[in-house]
């Protein structure tokens, strides 16, 4: 195993190298590090491949099946995805001059996946990084008095599902049916109204904060400012507002007994989380598995072309 602390080197203070495992003319396949990458992601949370051969996106299908053990079907997606087999899509479909700010992947959800697996087919002119950041690292940052509202509160996730602007909801929970979809929300404790024209509107309550089943230890697991209004563009925010009212914008965040969270608030999480975070540029090939209830991630504006195959698998719930 080698650090690559050159291309690492461009984090901030604070967090350490990504390690990276580079199988350049070593023999055997990817199946011969397989308990070596899983031990690597225990230890330090996600482990970057080189070296691996992933031609197309049958060997980027064929590499998560091999490191993970069961695949985690997504539903309540915020993004358009095009799914290639259970539990492998594209990545999300976002404005390519825009960032996704750090997330960890379904943390709105009662069952999440545990693992991911990003394989990179094609990499992007510059830019594009999927970066990293440590949610222990990131939970013992922010202010104690922010923690422990969010501990007591929990966050609270408000979306609004139409056929014109974000997923709408046949799309986000896999059917049409609308008795199917309440089901769903009543099984994950989740609160809908449908609107008149056919739209939806739900509320979830989540915990801020997870234990790690592995280690015990506590992490920053939520999509507070990810899904936060005020993280959105000003003029996309500003139009969709317009457009749709306050209460209509896709997606927004708010304290889990429904008041408001500040500008100032969503911006300082952001703040702490780019203190910890970790990126190497990806290159053609690449391989890079996470575990997801410990390391956030987040996708960086890039020009040319990006292909990125995402995986989700080891589901858990909370």
């Amino acid at each position: 195993m080698t650090k690559d602390t050159a291309e690492a080197s461009a984090a901030r203070p604070g967090p350490g190298p990504l390690p990276v495992v580079d199988l350049t003319g070593e023999p055997g396949s990817l199946a011969d590090h397989r308990e070596t990458l899983r031990a690597t992601v225990a230890a330090y949370g996600a482990v970057l491949v080189r070296g691996s051969v992933l031609p197309d996106r049958a060997a980027a299908i064929d590499a998560a099946r091999l490191l993970l053990t069961e695949p985690y079907e997504e539903f309540e997606g915020f993004a358009p995805r095009e799914r290639y087999a259970p539990g492998v899509h594209s990545s999300s479909e976002w404005p390519s001059n825009q960032p996704m700010c750090m997330h960890h992947e379904a943390s709105y959800a009662l069952e999440v996946p545990s693992r991911l697996v990003f394989a990179c087919l094609r990499a992007p002119e510059s830019g594009g990084v999927t970066a990293l950041a440590d949610s222990h690292r990131v939970l013992a940052d922010l202010p104690a008095g922010l923690v422990a509202r969010f501990e007591l509160l929990g966050w609270e996730l408000r979306r609004h599902y139409n056929e014109l602007i974000g997923v709408a909801w046949p799309a986000a929970f896999g059917s049409r049916d609308q008795a199917a979809v309440e089901a769903y929300c009543r099984a994950n404790a989740i609160d809908f109204r449908w609107d008149e024209d056919g739209g939806l509107r739900t509320r979830q309550v989540r915990p801020a904060v997870l234990k790690h089943p592995d280690s015990g230890r506590a992490g920053w697991f939520n999509q507070i400012a990810f899904l936060n209004e005020w993280t959105m563009d000003p003029a996309v925010r500003e139009y969709l507002a317009l457009e749709f009212g306050e209460d209509g914008l896709p997606f927004t965040t708010r304290y889990g007994d429904g008041s408001p969270i500040a500008p100032e608030t969503v911006e300082l999480i952001n703040e702490v989380y780019e203190r910890h975070t970790v990126r190497v540029p990806w290159r053609n090939g690449d391989l890079m598995l996470v575990d997801n209830l410990r390391m956030a991630h987040s996708r960086e504006p890039y020009k040319g072309s990006r292909e990125i195959v995402v995986s989700m698998g080891d589901p858990v719930r909370r």
